[in-house]
């Protein structure tokens, strides 16, 4: 298997060309050394023919050819932004050609699916890392260090709002396709409780809440959570898809608090506010091209041989967690939540940044979930 073309960059096949894909993933290749854009794979004729020509692709496919894709020795992995329900059949079916594995999250709906692309991958010896974008970020990683270093004193709690609109019809707000407040942006306030914390819950409590708009006719309009974890630490967040956009997550010990704002944003300055003993630290991280620094880290995991850290395990155990959520909403109880340990979290060495993205790409047949274009 070739594991990069000449240049020692890897080369990508971005499968699914959405809002984000478009927006976010495709303008950030231009800012990755070590990675190379060459391959689109959309059934949309009008994305391919148009983004193609604007970011010089000579490799395009249609869903069908996706099989002629993989197997065109032109890639060595896959960039897959699909809707959530077909992440694990385009990830199985990359690894068993071995193209190494970029998948968004969440990783899939089910965690039988989550096990069958960590198989597929481990059989196929490739790479599979779930592109938890926020691994990676400055501002995140310095707020497991000052977690971790003790400042603010033993953390005790984790609160945490995510909420933005989400206008009718996207996808976000289909069943079908794995959409609902949790899949999509619950999932970041998850994995931010479990890094902070550096622990797994053990049990967990949810509710949810719609006030029977059309649009939520198949998906929760809000959600509300409380994680318990080890050594009686409690996690708490409400996501919504029907509230200003808010992003904020706050962990209080037993001396302090941290206060992050904007803390799950792809683009734009995040904000620290570190309180110790009533004295409130301020700290800007500036705004930085969070999908490229995936990129060069996802690649340089392939070109030294190395484990992404946010792999298979650490997509299945959110997703574990999401599907007992859901039955806590189902059944109105607590639900117990058997751990999986993890060898590994982020830390603040495995930060990158890379200059921000400069001009709002023009969108080709999509839109922002909240209509912003």
């Amino acid at each position: 298997m070739t594991t990069s073309n000449s240049n020692n960059k890897i080369r990508y096949a971005v499968v699914g060309l959405g809002w984000f894909a478009q927006e976010a993933a495709l303008p950030a290749f231009a800012h990755s050394e070590n990675s190379q854009l060459v391959a689109l794979v959309s059934d949309d004729q009008t994305k391919l023919e148009e983004l193609s020509q604007k970011y010089g692709i000579d490799h395009t496919y249609s869903y069908e050819e996706y099989e002629d894709c993989l197997a065109s020795d032109e890639i060595d992995a896959v960039y897959i932004a699909l809707p959530n329900h077909l992440h694990c059949e385009y990830a199985v079916r990359a690894a068993n050609q071995a193209i190494h594995v970029l998948c968004e999250k969440p990783m899939a709906v089910t965690e039988e699916e989550c096990e069958s692309m960590i198989k597929a991958a481990n059989d196929n010896g490739v790479k599979l890392m779930i592109a938890y974008r926020l691994h990676l970020d400055p501002a995140n990683l310095a707020a497991v260090e000052i977690v971790k270093s003790q400042q603010i004193g033993e953390p005790r709690v984790f609160n945490s709002v995510f909420t933005q609109q989400v206008e009718q019809g996207n996808i976000r707000l289909r069943e079908i396709t794995g959409g609902g407040t949790i899949y999509d942006i619950g999932i970041y306030c998850i994995n931010a409780a479990r890094y902070l914390f550096q622990d797994e819950p053990t049990e967990v409590f949810a509710v949810a809440a719609s006030k029977g708009e059309e649009r939520f006719s198949e998906v929760e309009e809000m959600t509300s959570v409380i994680l318990r974890f080890p050594n009686e630490k409690l996690a708490t967040f409400t996501c919504s898809f029907g509230a200003a956009k808010v992003s904020n997550y706050q962990v209080v010990g037993t001396k302090g608090d941290l206060l992050v704002e904007s803390a799950y944003s792809w683009q734009g300055e995040i904000k620290h506010y570190l309180t110790i003993d009533g004295e409130t630290q301020e700290r800007t991280f500036a705004d930085h091209d969070q999908l490229a620094a995936e990129f060069t880290y996802f690649s340089d995991c392939i070109l030294q041989d190395k484990q992404p850290e946010p792999n298979g395990t650490e997509g299945l155990i959110d997703v574990r967690i999401i599907q007992a959520l859901y039955q806590s909403i189902s059944t109105g109880q607590p639900v117990q939540v058997p751990t999986l340990e993890r060898d590994q979290r982020p830390t603040s060495e495995q930060a990158i940044e890379h200059s921000p993205l400069e001009d709002k790409p023009d969108l080709i047949h999509a839109a922002s979930p909240s209509g912003d274009s």
